[in-house]
């Protein structure tokens, strides 16, 4: 397993930012950045340039051509989830190293620049004890706990110092116990983590759970955007979890949620649906989940759009929601790695990982993208009962001195993103007359520049041409590798 120190991933980011502040001066030269990772890890995070070439009549068709007039979706950005169990590893670092790592990752200016975090609203399956803000009876009761005092809030917190662009969304995997019952039949209480159904009878104070935790956060200088209703709500398994049918989730926005958050000061803050697989878990009566909620009128006006995970189908979902209802936003706010797909090896998830999550989700009008844990220990750790005890973090930190990481799959994908799309972004045609082993996506930039990622499913070198308007460069694709390319404007 290869080893990565503090000081090694800060040295990369900086050369990142070195070279990126390089380019920006050098524009009128027409220097195209350069970032590029192989699954042998030959190239990691590495830096290069090379150069935009007038084109010449006589060129041979371009293996790929941007096409910046057709436009597609705006995006928001890329990060990962800052659960209990990730800021607990975080706390443990020594407070230069876990700035450091911090920076490498967040920063525009001396990092990657990953911008958009999920949270969850209590305790997730990666978190230190399984709570809510409100385990006594009554919405009076409400509380942070010692987990987002001690871990979450001081690691947003400095998280925000680094880049207060970055971008929050939180999702509870479970409404206080004395709020479920055991089905929507019998009503009986419910006092269990695990599985359970919200009480329409407590509609009105769940409403105001959600935003008492907006108002919470906003108290402490955090500013959370959007919200989805429940972590995957078709999952009764989970620890801790909740069931939540689109009838339920339709019923508790059009009769309280989307009233009380804007009679509560947060109606920009976005609601999102489902928050769950491509498949709907293959139950019949939850197929086409958000679909159901955009028919109503009155729960639609204040809903943004729909959640999506990949724990089961495929991102043709996305295509198929977003022809239906393109007003509406798509997000992709979880995937793990784990034991079960060889998370740790990167000559197989690299490519793997980038082709799902950056080529198929951003292809099929996702505006934004957020993987699980950014960081857990070598024991995939701290982690719950009835919880994953087989996922890795996006990096792997060692408990023998919370300083020697490993980056994985994940933490490549979402630095080669956010690194290069930046905030605004918008999506644009490409022409690609490669074959399938090469992949791509393409963005123009708030300030013109074009971005281009691309994966090399190829197990040897593969050269690459890239033609815009009436220039084009050339770049030679190291085997089972991911590049992404930041483009002057001419």
């Amino acid at each position: 397993m290869t080893k990565k120190l503090i000081s090694s991933l800060l040295t990369l980011s900086l050369l990142w930012a070195v070279t990126s502040c390089t380019a920006q001066k050098q524009t009128h030269q027409n220097t195209v950045k350069v970032l590029t990772t192989t699954g042998d890890r030959l190239y990691d995070l590495s830096t290069y340039t090379t150069t935009l070439q007038k084109n010449n009549k006589n060129n041979n068709t371009p293996d790929i051509t941007l096409m910046p007039n057709e436009k597609y979706q705006t995006i928001y950005g890329f990060g990962a989830a800052i659960t209990g169990a990730t800021c607990y590893n975080l706390m443990q670092m020594a407070p230069a190293d876990r700035k450091a790592f911090l920076t490498t990752t967040f920063s525009e200016t001396e990092g990657f620049g990953q911008n958009y975090v999920r949270v969850s609203i209590g305790c997730s399956d990666f978190s230190l004890s399984e709570y809510t803000l409100c385990d006594t009876q009554g919405i009076q009761n409400f509380a942070l706990t010692n987990e987002e005092k001690n871990y979450l809030i001081p690691i947003l917190q400095e998280i925000l110092a680094i880049n207060p662009k970055v971008q929050i969304i939180g999702s509870p995997w479970t409404a206080p116990r004395w709020m479920k019952v055991n089905n929507l039949t019998d009503l009986q209480p419910y006092n269990e983590w695990t599985s359970g159904q919200l009480n329409p009878a407590y509609y009105h104070d769940y409403a105001l759970y959600f935003a008492k935790w907006l108002q919470a956060m906003k108290d402490n200088q955090i500013n959370v955007g959007a919200i989805t209703i429940q972590n995957e709500p078709l999952n009764r398994q989970n620890s801790a979890s909740m069931y939540m049918g689109w009838d339920e989730q339709l019923a508790f926005i059009k009769n309280e949620l989307g009233k009380t958050l804007r009679d509560k000061g947060f109606p920009n803050v976005k609601i999102y649906l489902f928050d769950h697989n491509y498949n709907y878990d293959n139950i019949e009566s939850q197929k086409q989940y958000p679909i159901h909620i955009y028919k109503d009128p009155q729960a639609s006006q204040y809903v943004a759009g729909t959640a999506f995970h990949n724990y089961g189908g495929t991102t043709s979902e996305l295509s198929n929601i977003h022809n239906q209802y393109p007003n509406k936003e798509l997000i992709f706010t979880e995937s793990s790695i784990g034991k079960w797909n060889d998370g740790r090896n990167l000559k197989r998830r690299l490519t793997e990982d980038m082709e799902e999550l950056g080529i198929k989700t951003l292809n099929n009008h996702c505006k934004a993208v957020i993987v699980w844990n950014l960081l857990l220990d070598e024991h995939g750790a701290p982690n719950r009962d009835k919880g994953c005890k087989t996922c890795f973090g996006a990096v792997d930190i060692q408990t023998s001195n919370y300083k020697t990481m490993q980056r994985n799959s994940h933490y490549y994908v979402i630095s080669h993103l956010a690194a290069v799309i930046k905030q605004g972004a918008t999506r644009i045609g490409i022409q690609n007359n490669t074959n399938k082993q090469i992949l791509s996506t393409a963005f123009q930039n708030p300030d013109n520049t074009l971005a281009l990622i691309v994966v090399n499913k190829n197990q040897q070198p593969t050269p690459l041409t890239v033609k815009h308007t009436n220039t084009y460069f050339t770049y030679q694709l190291p085997p089972n590798s991911v590049v992404s390319f930041l483009i002057p404007q001419n």
